[in-house]
């Protein structure tokens, strides 16, 4: 199914809002690794920065631009803003934590 993730790129001059588009499957959510690679393909080249608020940041330092922060995605079922769906983004994007005794 498709999500349309909509970001927001940080430039010097400021802020410009964007979209972009991934496949994945019903019920699941985008990954590190399919976020990072549909930059790539728009042309930013980024790492995650900060897994609780899905900043990326350049991986060039002499880029046009100082991050990228996801703001909220749909998955056809509608928007979803970050108080939602965007926490079970970042609790894929967390490495686990080991269970207790």
């Amino acid at each position: 199914m498709e999500c349309i993730v909509h970001f927001e790129v940080l430039h010097s001059s400021g802020p410009k809002s964007l979209r972009g588009l991934l496949f994945i499957e019903e019920g699941t959510v985008p990954d590190e690794k399919q976020l990072i690679d549909m930059f790539k393909e728009m042309k930013f080249d980024v790492r995650l920065d900060d897994r609780e608020k899905l900043i990326f940041k350049p991986v060039n330092p002499g880029a046009d631009y100082s991050q990228i922060r996801i703001t909220e995605y749909d998955a056809g079922s509608g928007k979803s803003g970050e108080d939602h769906d965007l926490k079970s983004i970042v609790g894929n994007l967390l490495p686990q934590k080991p269970t207790g005794l």
